[in-house]
């Protein structure tokens, strides 16, 4: 019967133990007459100083009583007889804790807000760093407390914090076999501030509102056809608001159906209603208020109908 290995489906993939654990291993096989095992680790015999075999007929049994991280490895496995063999491969890594975290800084400290830094640890003990752990400790209690359960970043921000109290932080890595057994401590504290934020009024410079009357846009010549109403427009600024004069060759027109005046947001307007030949002249629209006054003219032509 030709040797076969039947290796467990668990020891098919990397077989983990922790420093300190045993390794205790069975894997059976077949093949008549008793085969021939050997084991060896990177072509070289094993320790046996430190590893134990027990062979029988139909399995090989691998036994480390305290393993150490120096037993992680490849092992190879040959069953022969007669010159016929068959190999099987165990893949053993002995993991620990982690070492502790390096380089651990306070970063920043605003609002009830915290920024830390740091590096991950120099070992990691023979297994991939899952994250690490961020705890708090505030002055008046001295009691740690966690603030961040994994995080997988070198970083990161702590917030909520209480106003009025100082804190001081740690970080533990974590991997497979657990928390480092130290924690990385942040050297200086972080005191959370009551920010008093001042009303500070916006400055405006005062400036002098007061304001003489001055006409932005003139009025401009017209020419009208008699019957046909028309508008005078111009526009003026001032502070107080300037009173407007509106005149006619140089007289001042009052109460009279004939023209309506109007001032709004600036805009002056004089609307002549049906004017004949005799309402063409130079007007004149005059703006007074107590700092002076201001003038502008134009002339209306009105023809008759052709």
């Amino acid at each position: 019967e030709l040797p076969r290995i039947r290796m467990p489906r668990h020891l098919r993939q990397t077989y983990v133990r922790r420093v300190g654990d045993a390794v205790n291993v069975m894997i059976p096989f077949q093949g008549k007459p008793k085969p021939e095992v050997i084991w060896t680790k990177g072509d070289q015999p094993l320790d046996t100083s430190r590893i134990n075999i027990r062979n029988t007929e139909k399995d090989t049994i691998f036994y480390i009583r305290q393993a150490q991280r120096s037993d992680s490895g490849r092992y190879e496995l040959t069953v022969r007889i007669n010159g016929a063999e068959d190999k099987a491969t165990l893949d053993i890594r002995v993991i620990e804790p982690p070492g502790t975290p390096q380089n651990l800084k306070l970063v920043d400290v605003w609002g009830f807000n915290v920024a830390l830094e740091w590096t991950p640890p120099v070992d990691n003990g023979n297994s991939e760093i899952k994250g690490y752990v961020v705890q708090k400790s505030d002055k008046k209690s001295g009691k740690w407390f966690t603030a961040l359960e994994r995080c997988t970043r070198t970083s990161c921000t702590i917030s909520d914090l209480i106003i009025g109290n100082t804190y001081s932080f740690r970080v533990f890595a974590e991997n497979a076999c657990g928390l480092s057994e130290t924690a990385a401590v942040t050297s200086g504290v972080a005191h959370i501030e009551k920010t008093r934020t001042a009303y500070q009024p916006e400055k405006i410079p005062q400036r002098d509102m007061m304001e003489p009357p001055k006409f932005t846009q003139p009025l401009t010549d017209r020419t009208t056809t008699r019957g046909y109403s028309t508008h005078l427009f111009c526009s003026v600024r001032g502070f107080p608001q300037p009173k407007i004069i509106w005149m006619k060759n140089q007289m001042e027109i009052r109460e009279d159906p004939k023209y309506i005046a109007m001032i709004e947001q600036g805009v002056c307007s004089l609307e002549i209603r049906k004017p004949s030949p005799f309402d063409g002249g130079i007007y004149t629209c005059k703006a007074v208020n107590p700092l002076g006054e201001a003038s502008v003219d134009c002339k209306l032509d009105v023809k008759g109908k052709m």
